[in-house]
């Protein structure tokens, strides 16, 4: 490609952006994209990071496909876009169904430049159908740190992009993160092809965030907390929580004594969420009260204060969430309430995600019985080992890095249509062949109420085709407005390398991971209240981490300004009564299944689901979450030396 010269791109930042000069590191990262090598951006949350792709997609011939989790990221970002002239879209669940056809036609025909989507799109069958044969100039993942099994928030989906990035053949990459420690980094180096004098990594101090750390007792934090935000200026305020019911405690708390909270997380609908982000973007005195669901992709730069009601879960989380106030460069506060038995709280999120030996037996068992190529529902699968299905995403991932599995192309079981035209119209605007096929493929159709159905597999193998060629038409159909259509039952194919000969070795192997994955959790977590005590600048500690050794101590810090914590109190003492034992007991004998042995007892206990808890309702039952104050491996011991009989 023809190099581009400063003042070019210059140009366009000023033309296209309205900007008038670059943060530090974006020019570089742009430079090296428009030579066609791929980069890495490493900035602080707030540093721009964005402007590293959009810049050069108008630049660039062909598309511009981001991938990222952040479904408020991708509408802000498409409507920020589009304000500027740039035509952006985005492909995601809360699309209809004319809204996703109008975007595909528009993508095809070139009039798109930046598309967004989530990772998970690039394992459905029909975006890849629709995909595949794009010419696609740049290719840029976002939170690229989650393709590291060692980082803070590893999703599996993450380690198939690289391999979806070279099946799509795209001419360039670029990976961007706020939060990669130097192992991390080198991993999205690794897995992305990226040279290391083309990651750019930014300075990852703020001297404009004040950090500060306040114990306290569980009975004083909300007058606390209230103290605070009563005697600071009604401002831009997160105050993050660990849990959806305490988000609407400490929201009502705030309401109650006139201050303008509302409270956020997952559980909401998607709509009242959406309504909730626009609401505090356009407040100057707005308090989200939130889960960590809050705050990715929301770029609202006068944020004055962040307080810490719970813990995070790690140094990442906790740098990711204050990353979020202070971006205009004015000051800002950030402060956590430390409450010792928020800790026992924290650990034992941290073994939730752990899989019982039985489940991990389950698993194997169950992949060791499959044919050569195979396709698996992990919600089902989930369920029949009591794995939660994040977990078998990790674990098929695992037995994928381990050379015994290779994922071939998802599919969904179930294609319904609604048709727009009927068949003789539909089949008029065809020719010859094309023509045949479809009245083919549409007689194999069944008709219940409103929709048709067809069983793909049956009509691929009456036809003597490939069920990719179905697949292909009725997208076409839809793409031409002639059908509204809709699929369902997503189900993931496999190809076994290597045949399971020892199942027991393997559950063995399996169970050595999700155990170090369990440290690292409770490792993390340790790090994070090292901090908080720490008796040098804490600024510096967390730059450190990050690989960038601080020059001078930051001035603004608990610890630079003379408030360090020596130690913290211990947790208040609770221990596995009696009677919940005796409780449990009772239940097991219903609940079999669910209860079956001592890691799942003590999930349970302790108020951490499962597939099987969920699916048995065991989640509603009183004694669900009786034990939450206990340490997780302390429940775990005494129900492993007074086993409860089934």
């Amino acid at each position: 490609m023809p190099q581009t010269s400063t003042p070019d791109i210059e140009q366009v930042l000023q033309q296209r952006f309205g900007l008038t000069s670059f943060r530090t590191g974006q020019l570089a990262v742009v430079e090296r994209l428009l030579r066609g090598k791929s980069s890495a951006a490493v900035f602080p949350t707030g540093g721009g990071k964005s402007l590293c792709y959009q810049l050069p997609a108008v630049m660039l011939d062909h598309l511009t496909l981001v991938v990222s989790p952040l479904l408020a990221l991708m509408r802000e970002q498409v409507d920020y876009l589009n304000q500027l002239g740039i035509p952006a879209a985005r492909i995601d669940s809360s699309l209809s169904a004319e809204e996703l056809r109008l975007v595909m036609q528009q993508v095809r025909s070139g009039q798109i430049k930046l598309l967004y989507v989530a990772p998970e799109r690039f394992f459905n069958e029909r975006f890849r159908q629709f995909i595949q044969d794009l010419p696609i100039s740049l290719f840029a993942i976002d939170e690229a740190h989650c393709i590291s099994q060692w980082g803070h928030n590893f999703r599996p989906d993450y380690l198939k992009l690289a391999r979806a990035a070279r099946e799509l053949k795209a001419e360039r990459i670029l990976a961007l993160t706020a939060t990669a420690t130097p192992a991390v980094l080198e991993d999205i180096r690794r897995e992305f092809g990226i040279a290391a004098e083309d990651a750019i990594q930014t300075a990852f101090h703020r001297s404009n965030l004040r950090l500060r750390f306040t114990p306290c007792s569980s009975r004083e934090r909300d007058a606390l907390l209230l103290s605070r935000l009563k005697s600071a200026p009604r401002q831009p305020t997160l105050v993050y929580v660990s849990l959806q019911r305490s988000a609407e405690h400490v929201a009502e708390v705030l309401q109650a004594h006139d201050l303008d909270a509302r409270a956020y997380h997952a559980g909401l609908p998607a709509e009242e969420r959406a309504e909730i982000q626009d609401w505090f973007m356009n407040s100057e005195q707005a308090i989200v009260v939130a889960t960590i669901a809050f705050g990715m992709g929301i770029d609202k730069a006068n944020i004055r204060a962040i307080y810490h009601y719970n813990a995070s879960k790690s140094i990442e989380n906790f740098v990711q969430e204050i990353g979020r106030a202070g971006r205009d460069g004015e000051n800002a506060d950030c402060e956590t309430l430390i409450v010792p038995e928020d800790r026992v709280v924290l650990d034992n999120f941290a073994y939730g995600d752990t899989p019982s030996l039985l489940g991990l037996r389950k698993f194997v068992q169950f992949i060791a019985g499959q044919p050569q190529e195979f396709f698996v529902s992990y919600y089902s699968l989930a369920y029949e080992t009591d794995i939660r299905e994040s977990v078998v995403r990790t674990l098929m991932t695992y037995l994928e890095l381990a050379d015994l599995l290779e994922a071939t192309a998802p599919r969904y079981e179930k294609y319904e249509f609604k048709p727009k035209l009927t068949s003789s119209q539909i089949l008029n605007q065809l020719q010859a062949e094309r023509r045949s096929f479809a009245a083919s493929v549409l007689a194999l159709t069944v008709k219940k109420k409103i929709w048709f159905e067809i069983n793909l597999a049956q009509a691929a193998n009456r036809l003597r085709c490939d069920r990719n060629r179905i697949v292909r038409m009725l997208d076409y159909f839809a793409e031409q407005g002639w059908i509204e259509m809709r699929a369902s039952g997503l189900v993931y194919g496999y190809r076994q390398l290597k045949k399971i000969t020892d199942v027991e070795q393997l559950v063995q192997q399996l169970h050595a991971y999700v155990m170090d994955r369990e440290t690292g959790e409770l490792s993390r977590l340790s790090e994070l209240f090292e901090l908080f005590v720490a008796s040098r600048c804490q600024s510096a500690m967390l730059s450190e981490h990050f690989g960038q050794p601080m020059l001078s101590d930051c001035g603004q810090c608990a610890v630079c300004n003379n408030h360090a914590i020596d130690q913290l109190p211990p947790p208040a003492q609770a221990r596995v009564g009696d009677s919940a034992i005796k409780a449990l007991q009772q239940l097991a004998q219903k609940h079999r299944d669910a209860l079956a042995e001592p890691r799942q007892q003590a999930r349970f206990l302790c108020g951490l689901s499962s597939p099987q808890s969920i699916r048995a309702r065991l989640t509603r039952d009183p004694l669900f979450g009786c034990c939450a104050a206990v340490p997780f491996d302390q429940v775990l011991q005494t129900l492993t030396t007074q086993p409860v009989r089934l």
